[in-house]
C-alpha cells in the first residue's frame, strides 16, 4: 500500500458493549471499500480481525485488532476493540492512539454498561464520538427506542444525522438529513447502494432539528440561521465537522451491517467528520531530562516519535509490535531510543497490518498506524523517539486485577514452562499478572474477571502448548497474640556421647500494633547468653513463627524481648539456641492468646440501579459492610469493606444478579480479626491435612 500523508489519515476505534457488532461492522467496512474481496462473519470464524484461536471459538473479540482500508482517497485505520468487561481494558489502549470513536449501541438492548464505560474512556481523552445504532435488522430493532436511550445517557448533542428506512427485515437503508438523499441498499451483503431524493415530514423535521443543534455549536452559524431559519448544505456540513472536532455534537447513524446495509454513509461520515492526526493538536509528553511538559507538532517534519499500545506475542516470529507515529517519519532503518528504559532500538523492517497480515511498507508518516517485528525490549505504552529529541508519552494505566487463581502444572517440570509462557502472555496483555505469593509460596495469575484468566490459559495451551490446573488461590490468613506473657524458658539440651548440644533462652512476648511486624529486643545484661548465639535466639523464633502456630499462617506483630539464659563453654553453640528460641517462642504462644487474622479488601462495585437490593444483601451475607453508594450515571457503585475469603468467586454471583451488566474492582485494605467459627473450621483443617500429611 501507498504512503499515506498526515492530512489523508483517519483513525477510528470502535467500541461497544460485547456482541455489538462491532467486528461485523470492521468486516463490511473493509469489504464495501474494496480491500478485502468477501464479507466476513463472526458465526463463520473468517473475520479479519478476530483471528485468534480462542477468538473464533468463542465468536467474542479478546483483544484489539488493528486494519485499514482507503475510501474517497483518504486512508481509515480501523481499530476494533473487544466489548466484553473481562477484555475491555483493551479498548482503553486503543484509544490513547484512535483520533474518534465510534460507538456501537444495539438497536434492542440500547445502551448497556460497557457503552457507558467505552464512552468514559473516549471522553477522558477528548475523543470525537460517533454513534452507530447497530443491527437494525434485528427482531424488535428501534431506532426510535435506542436514540431515546442514547439521548438519556449522554445527552441531547447525541443528535441524528440520518433517519432509518424501515427496521428489523424491512430495514433497507437511511435518509442522510445533510443532503436529504434516500440511500437504499441490497440487502444480499453486496453493498450496492441506490440513492434518491427524500420526501418525508418525519426526516424534514429530524433535519430542522439537526440544523438548529448545529447553529448553536457557532455564532456565526447562529446568525444566519436566525436570519434565514435555515443553513445552506455547504454551511451546514463544515458546522457539522466543527462541532464533532470539539466534542459538541455526537452524530448518530444506522447500520445493519451483516447486511452491509449503512455502511457507506459510515464511510463517508469518518472521511468527512473525523479529524485528521495534526487536527487535534500537539502530542503532549514529557522532556526526559527534566520532566518538563514537552509538545511535538504532528507532522512529518518533526523529529520522530513513536508509541508502542498493544504487543502480540507469536511463539514463531516473535514479538510483534503495534504502534502509532506520534511525529516525524518512521523508517525500517531508523535509529531509535526507548526512552522508558533508555536503551538503543532499531525496527528490522515497519509494516501495516491487516488483522494479522503484515504487509511490509517504507515509511509511516505522522499519525499513522503500524507495525514492527523483534523489538529488542520494548513493551506495550513505552515511547521510541529520535536519540537527540527524546520525549516520553504517558504510559496506559490498565485496570488492577479483580480476582486470583493459584496455578498447578498439569504435568512435573512443567513450571518453567509455564513462567515463560505467561511471562510472553503478560506482554500481550498487561492487565494480567502473575506472580507468587511471598506467604503461600503459590503462584498466582491475576486478572480482570474469571473468564479473562481462563482464556488466558487456553491461549497459552494454543499458543506455547502448555497446560495448567487452575485452582482457587489460598487466602493468606496471618496469625497474632493478643495477650502478654511473661518470663518463658526455652531450654535444648542433648547429651549422645561426644559433645552434646546446650542452651536455654528466656524470653517475654507481646502483641504489637496492627502492621508492625516483628521485634526482637536484646534486654539481656552480662555474660548469660554470649552476644555470638544470641541472634540465633532470634533467628530460632522468626521461623517459627513463618510457620506458624493455629494453621500453619505467619505470626505477626508481637515483639520477643531475651532476657536472660544459660550456655555451656563446650557443648553450647548456634544451632542449639537456635532451638531453644524456638521452643520458647511455642511455649509462650500456648499462654498469649493466638488469633487468626484475615485479610479485608476495599471492593467497588458498579451495578445498574435495579440490583442494589439484591447486591446489597449479598454483600451482608457474605460479611460485608457498605461504605458508601454514589451514582455514576444509570448506575450505582457501592463501596465495601468485605474479607477475601468471601470475594474469591463473587465474578460469577454478580454476573448472575446483575446479567453480566455488573463489574467490580477490588484491593487490600486491612488485617482485622477472624470470627470464631472461621477460625475454628481454618484451624480445624490445617490439623486434618497435617494429620493426612504425617500418614
Amino acid at each position: 500500500m501507498k504512503v499515506t500523508d498526515t492530512s489523508d489519515i483517519r483513525n477510528v476505534a470502535l467500541l461497544g458493549h460485547g456482541a455489538s457488532g462491532k467486528t461485523t461492522l470492521a468486516s463490511a467496512m473493509l469489504f464495501v471499500s474494496g480491500a478485502v474481496n468477501r464479507l466476513g462473519r463472526v458465526d463463520e470464524g473468517n473475520t479479519i480481525t478476530d483471528f485468534d484461536e480462542e477468538e473464533i471459538e468463542r465468536k467474542i473479540s479478546l483483544q484489539t485488532a488493528l486494519a485499514h482500508n482507503e475510501w474517497k482517497k483518504k486512508k481509515i485505520n480501523i481499530l476494533d476493540t473487544p466489548g466484553y468487561a473481562a477484555f475491555v481494558a483493551d479498548a482503553k489502549a486503543a484509544l490513547t492512539v484512535a483520533d474518534a470513536a465510534l460507538v456501537l449501541v444495539e438497536a434492542v438492548a440500547g445502551v448497556q454498561v460497557i457503552t457507558e464505560r467505552t464512552f468514559k474512556y473516549a471522553e477522558d481523552l477528548g475523543l470525537p464520538v460517533i454513534f452507530v445504532v447497530s443491527k437494525m435488522d434485528r427482531e424488535r430493532a428501534s431506532a426510535d427506542r435506542t436514540v431515546d436511550s442514547i439521548q438519556s445517557r449522554f445527552g441531547r448533542t447525541a443528535v441524528p444525522i440520518q433517519q432509518a428506512i424501515g427496521a428489523e427485515h424491512d430495514h433497507e437503508g437511511v435518509i442522510d438529513l445533510v443532503t436529504m438523499k434516500a440511500l437504499k441498499f441490497d440487502k444480499s451483503g453486496s453493498g450496492k447502494m441506490t440513492v434518491a431524493d427524500a420526501n418525508d415530514e418525519q426526516a424534514a423535521a429530524a433535519r430542522a432539528a439537526l440544523i438548529e443543534m448545529v447553529a448553536e455549536t457557532d455564532d456565526s452559524l447562529m446568525e444566519a440561521y436566525f436570519e434565514s431559519g435555515d443553513l445552506a448544505e455547504d454551511a451546514l456540513r463544515r458546522g457539522l465537522r466543527k462541532a464533532v472536532g470539539a466534542r459538541k455534537i455526537f452524530p448518530v447513524l444506522y447500520t445493519s451491517a451483516l447486511g452491509s446495509v449503512g455502511v457507506e454513509p459510515i464511510l463517508d461520515a469518518i472521511v468527512d467528520l473525523v479529524p485528521a492526526p495534526d487536527e487535534r493538536g500537539s502530542s503532549v509528553g514529557t522532556n526526559p531530562a527534566d520532566g518538563s511538559e514537552q509538545h511535538r507538532p504532528v507532522s512529518s517534519d518533526a523529529p520522530v516519535s513513536v508509541f508502542v499500545f498493544k504487543t502480540i506475542a507469536d511463539p514463531y516470529a516473535g514479538r510483534l509490535s503495534l504502534f502509532r507515529v506520534r511525529s516525524g517519519v518512521l523508517k525500517g532503518d531508523t535509529a531509535l531510543v526507548n526512552v522508558n528504559r533508555g536503551h538503543s532500538e532499531r525496527a528490522a523492517g515497519i509494516s501495516l497490518i491487516q488483522g494479522k497480515q503484515l504487509e511490509p511498507v517504507p515509511e509511516l508518516r505522522a499519525g499513522d498506524l503500524g507495525a514492527a517485528a523483534k523489538l529488542k525490549d520494548t513493551h506495550t505504552g513505552e515511547t521510541l523517539a529520535d536519540p537527540a529529541h527524546p520525549i516520553l508519552f504517558p504510559e496506559i494505566v490498565f485496570p488492577a486485577p479483580a480476582i486470583s487463581f493459584a496455578i498447578e502444572p498439569k504435568s512435573k517440570g512443567d513450571e518453567d514452562k509455564i513462567s515463560q509462557a505467561l511471562s510472553r502472555l503478560t506482554e500481550e496483555d498487561p492487565s494480567l499478572k502473575v506472580g507468587r505469593d511471598p506467604q503461600t509460596g503459590e503462584m498466582l495469575a491475576s486478572g480482570t474477571g474469571q473468564v479473562h484468566v481462563e482464556v488466558a490459559f487456553a491461549r497459552m495451551k494454543k499458543k506455547f502448548g502448555v497446560e495448567a490446573i487452575l485452582k482457587q488461590p489460598k487466602v493468606p490468613y496471618l496469625e497474632t497474640i493478643k495477650r502478654k506473657v511473661g518470663p518463658t524458658e526455652g531450654k535444648h539440651k542433648k547429651q549422645s556421647g561426644g559433645r552434646g548440644q546446650f542452651g536455654v533462652c528466656v524470653i517475654e512476648m507481646e502483641p504489637l500494633p496492627r502492621g508492625s511486624g516483628f521485634e526482637f529486643v536484646d534486654k539481656i545484661f552480662g555474660g548469660a547468653i554470649p552476644n555470638n548465639y544470641r541472634p540465633a535466639v532470634r533467628k530460632g523464633v522468626e521461623e517459627s513463627a513463618a510457620r506458624g502456630y493455629l494453621a500453619g499462617c505467619p505470626v505477626v506483630d508481637f515483639r520477643v524481648t531475651l532476657i536472660d539464659g544459660k550456655y555451656h563453654n563446650v557443648d553450647s553453640s548456634e544451632m542449639a539456641f537456635k532451638i531453644a528460641g524456638s521452643l520458647a517462642f511455642k511455649t509462650a504462644m500456648e499462654s498469649a492468646k493466638p488469633t487468626l487474622m484475615e485479610p479485608i479488601m476495599t471492593a467497588e462495585i458498579t451495578a445498574p440501579e435495579e440490583a442494589m437490593g439484591d447486591i446489597m444483601g449479598d454483600l451482608s451475607s457474605r460479611r460485608g459492610k457498605p461504605q458508601g453508594v454514589e451514582a455514576q450515571g444509570h448506575y450505582q457503585v457501592i463501596k465495601a469493606l468485605v474479607p477475601l475469603s468471601e470475594m474469591l468467586t463473587y465474578a460469577s454471583t454478580l454476573k448472575s444478579i446483575t446479567s453480566d451488566r455488573g463489574s467490580y474492582t477490588m484491593e487490600f485494605d486491612h488485617y482485622e480479626e477472624a470470627p470464631a467459627h472461621i477460625q475454628e473450621k481454618i484451624v480445624s483443617e490445617f490439623a486434618k491435612h497435617k494429620q493426612e500429611a504425617e500418614k
